[in-house]
């Protein structure tokens, strides 16, 4: 099999292509054939060398496949050799053989394609669980998306949308045509404007009913200002700690320094709530997320949610996508394809 390997922390090209074995799957799992894999902002922050949760360098990360199943392991019956399947794997997804254990993949539902599937797992669950678990989106609900052009954002977008919810969201300028194209209500150039008076202009000092902010640092604070009552907060990123593709530790010290500290009284008074996401940090309750998976899934079956492919790279351009998406030129989601 060929493999995806962070060699060293540092610029996209410390990531080398590498041959190995293909792996034997145990008791419980699956081995599947990868057609495609995503590509995450956490993956880029690990290749930095500034990912918690990430395994010892040198090492293969990746969160998400789509491929074809061609072994199981015991105990494995309801899965044949053949069956399409998209599936989360918690590290080593930048490989084109992974064996996966048999709770963590899902069938592919018919008509749906490989890249659509692998575009799907870590970008849709994040926003399902923001907005329809814990967030209740609903029609009377305005929606605050940071980075609405990138994979959540337009896994968020289009789950408002199906909610009836209105969204506000932040982008370059260059994409808010687009965005408008696929529904956005108002955009919010995050380069020249400061989105919190713009969100306070758009809804008349009322404020919003939801924010979904990875950036992080000030733009929590920021974000939590904009909160109407009953209003809730959800932090899932902190991608201004890496504005460049090499880790740089001023830019993280100045996050940290920025980023708000919430008050327990001051949240009771004003009636809202700030949440943490973390989908990393879900896995020893598979069993949740299996169900999640699943209600996700049969949404992109009946094309209730229809994934936005940005751009797939080849295996061996792995550093270039990781550049790509870094300088903030994705529209939706960008894969790696074998």
């Amino acid at each position: 099999m060929r493999q995806i390997w962070i060699s060293r922390a540092g610029a996209p090209e410390v990531l080398e292509l590498r041959e190995a074995p293909d792996p034997e799957p145990g008791p419980g799992e699956v081995r599947v054939r990868v057609a495609a894999s995503g590509i995450n902002f956490a993956d880029l922050t690990a290749r930095m060398g500034i990912y918690p949760d990430m395994p010892p360098i040198p090492c293969v990360v990746g969160y998400e496949v789509s491929g074809v199943v061609d072994g199981r392991g015991e105990g494995v019956d309801d899965l044949e050799d053949g069956a399409k399947v998209v599936a989360l794997t918690r590290f080593g997804g930048y490989s084109d053989v992974v064996c996966i254990p048999r709770a963590q993949v899902v069938r592919i539902p018919e008509g749906i394609s490989m890249s659509a599937a692998a575009a799907v797992p870590v970008n849709y669950l994040t926003a399902w669980l923001m907005l329809v678990e814990l967030g209740n989106v609903r029609a009377d609900h305005t929606v605050l998306v940071h980075a609405a052009a990138g994979g959540v954002g337009q896994a968020a977008l289009q789950i408002c949308k199906w909610r009836g919810a209105t969204v506000i969201g932040t982008a370059s300028a260059g994409k808010h045509e687009r965005l408008r194209e696929v529904g956005i209500d108002h955009c919010i150039d995050y380069r020249t404007q400061d989105f919190e008076p713009e969100v306070m202009r758009i809804t008349d000092k009322l404020g919003v009913d939801i924010v979904l902010d990875a950036v992080g640092g000030e733009s929590y604070a920021k974000s939590y200002r904009c909160l109407r009552h009953c209003g809730r907060l959800f932090m899932f990123g902190a991608s201004s700690f890496a504005p460049s593709e090499k880790r740089r530790l001023l830019p993280i010290l100045k996050g940290l320094m920025k980023t708000p500290k919430f008050k327990p009284f001051e949240l009771l008074d004003l009636n809202r709530g700030v949440h943490g996401v973390n989908l990393g940090h879900l896995w020893h309750e598979i069993d949740r997320l299996e169900v999640l998976f699943e209600a996700v899934m049969a949404k992109i079956g009946d094309q209730t949610l229809v994934p936005v492919i940005d751009r797939e790279f080849g295996f061996d351009e792995a550093a270039a996508a990781h550049a790509y998406i870094q300088g903030r030129n994705n529209f939706g989601k960008v894969l790696l394809v074998a």
